[in-house]
């Protein structure tokens, strides 16, 4: 994950290094509030940081200016390990400290909680990144439940071609309502003028069950399946599990920004990401499982029990990944990059 995490973000960094700078250039202000949302406790936190700080720097450069200090405010769910990051951040000061002596002053602090809702005072932010969190839903969606409670996405954990019409528009309203939250909650906590750079996954195709995603969470399923078929797992367990995740298009993104009403949309890209994203030799379905893992595995022992051989479920998920996916060039990851303006 964070190998693949690091790949969209050097792909798309120099638009967030000039999205930040324009906000200064624009504003000057002698304290820059930044957010990052959904940062989680990996190394591309602090690299994400010292991008925003190094932006920062050069912006000042070209005008003959002192460096702001800039408040840096680090989110993710109250179970992420906010330690990790602290525990680095000496290391992170003093490395700073030899870029030279106009660089900024720093101010890091955590704020967990959920970003579909309130984070911070009013007006207090200049600028707000979040890279691969936004795909993620507040919530399994309720409408895929029928009266009598049970999902009516049978053989299936997220929208495939088994999937009646009712759970498609059960998922895509759950993220017209979690998006839209997102943007006013964020419309209150920004100066007029700030701006964000979001960075999720999406789709291009029309129909889910034909992009990248579906095809990775279909997999998912077969293998949690064959550990139903060897008794590991009980089948109602199975067919009552679906994911919170939705890759919107990027016309569901214009839509539900406009809907919203407090952004400018001054860019939207859908990013075609190439399969080679181990970086360590373990082969593409080997990622591709780390990844998924990385996320799911919580989600998947609160569900299923702690009896759940992980180990077992992701071999064969990376076997089935490498037979179905690995040699296929039409099956491509997709990344949508958005830059946001606050009327």
């Amino acid at each position: 994950m964070e190998n693949k995490m690091k790949k969209v973000a050097e792909k798309v960094k120099h638009i967030t290094a000039e999205a930040i700078q324009e906000v200064y250039l624009r504003k000057k202000p002698k304290s820059l509030g930044i957010a990052d949302l959904g940062c989680s406790s990996g190394p591309n936190t602090l690299t994400n940081i010292k991008q925003v700080v190094d932006a920062v720097e050069k912006a000042c450069r070209s005008i003959s200016e002192s460096a702001p200090e800039l408040r840096v405010c680090l989110n993710d769910l109250p179970t992420n390990d906010f330690n990790t990051i602290f525990q680095a951040l000496p290391d992170f000061y003093r490395d700073l400290k030899k870029g030279g002596t106009n660089q900024p002053t720093l101010y890091v602090a955590a704020y967990p909680g959920t970003f579909y809702g309130r984070l911070f005072p009013d007006d207090c932010l200049h600028f707000v990144y979040s890279s691969n969190s936004l795909h993620w839903l507040s919530t399994v969606p309720p409408g895929i439940y029928n009266e009598e409670g049970s999902s009516m996405n049978k053989k299936s954990i997220y929208i495939s071609e088994r999937s009646p019409p009712e759970v498609r528009k059960a998922y895509m309203k759950q993220f017209e309502e979690d998006f839209s939250l997102f943007l006013k909650s964020r419309s209150e906590e920004l100066i007029d003028g700030g701006r964000m750079v979001l960075i999720l996954l999406g789709r291009i195709a029309s129909d889910h069950a034909h992009c990248a995603n579906s095809l990775f969470w279909e997999l998912l399923y077969q293998s949690l399946a064959c550990l139903v078929v060897k008794g590991d797992i009980e089948e109602e367990k199975l067919e009552s599990y679906d994911v919170h995740f939705y890759a919107p298009s990027k016309e569901e993104l214009e839509e539900e920004v406009r809907k919203e009403g407090s952004f400018k949309m001054d860019m939207v890209e859908m990013v075609e990401m190439d399969k080679d994203v181990s970086g360590d030799g373990g082969g593409y379905g080997v990622a591709v499982a780390k990844a998924v893992r990385s996320i799911q595995e919580s989600m998947l022992v609160h569900h299923f029990g702690e009896a759940l051989n992980l180990d077992e479920l992701f071999h064969h998920y990376a076997t089935l990944v490498d037979q179905q996916v690995g040699k296929r060039d039409d099956v491509k990851s997709v990344t949508a990059v958005l830059v946001l303006t606050k009327l």
